[in-house]
């Protein structure tokens, strides 16, 4: 049994090296187009001519900026696909797929949810009661703040039980790996308005933890070094 959860923990853990990968050439991209366009830094160093808005330098920073900042900005859906590659066993590109699918539903459900309860407004707007941060927007949908990784390992879970699966004649084309994206289009509705209700608990927990570790000093900052 120990050595089964050490397994699982050791495959999660590879899982997550494919979308770390790429983290330090986003960083390098993020730092390097940041500073290089930051007004203060180019005035200081009277760098106007070469780094100046309008010059060739600075709209090829400014690029390698953006670059940088899409792929931070879309971690938890990075996150997702990643570890649903990770940890399927085969098909891993079916395990993929589904996983963005399952992402983008499990979000807009939750968005549904949040819309339905007045936490978002009829204009796409978020209600001025609600505490700053709980609530982020990412591909153009507003949703609780929480990672793919839970996307990722429950489409790989299902893809390792489902991508084999045959079923009657009449829907034989349904089955297989064609079944992933199809179950979990249908579990991560569910999923989403489930997590509507529970992640609120998590995140007052994460606040409350926040709240101990900056208000109990050198204890705090023992509490966040563990």
């Amino acid at each position: 049994m120990k050595d089964k959860v050490f397994g699982v923990l050791q495959r999660i853990g590879r899982s997550f090296m494919l979308p770390i990968a790429v983290l330090p050439v986003a960083g390098l991209l993020l730092g390097i187009g940041s500073s290089f366009t930051n007004e203060t830094m180019i005035a200081s160093y009277g760098l106007q001519g070469i780094l100046g808005d309008g010059t060739i330098l600075h709209g090829l920073l400014t690029v390698m900026s953006k670059a940088g900042s899409a792929i931070f900005d879309n971690l938890p859906l990075i996150f997702a696909a990643g570890v649903a590659i990770g940890m399927a066993k085969k098909e891993k590109e079916v395990a993929a797929l589904s996983a963005v699918i399952a992402f983008f539903v499990m979000h807009v459900s939750i968005n549904a949810m949040l819309t339905i309860d007045g936490q978002i407004l009829a204009d796409g707007t978020i209600a001025s009661d609600v505490l700053s941060g709980t609530i982020a927007s990412m591909c153009g949908i507003q949703m609780g703040v929480f990672g793919g990784i839970i996307v990722g390992l429950g489409v790989a879970a299902l893809h390792n039980r489902f991508y084999k699966i045959e079923l009657p004649n009449a829907l034989s084309f349904f089955g297989g790996s064609r079944f992933v994206p199809i179950i979990s289009t249908v579990v991560f509705v569910f999923v989403g308005i489930l997590m509507f209700f529970i992640w609120p608990v998590v995140q007052n927990g994460i606040y409350a933890l926040g709240s101990l570790v900056t208000g109990t000093g050198y204890v705090g900052t023992l509490i966040f070094g563990i």
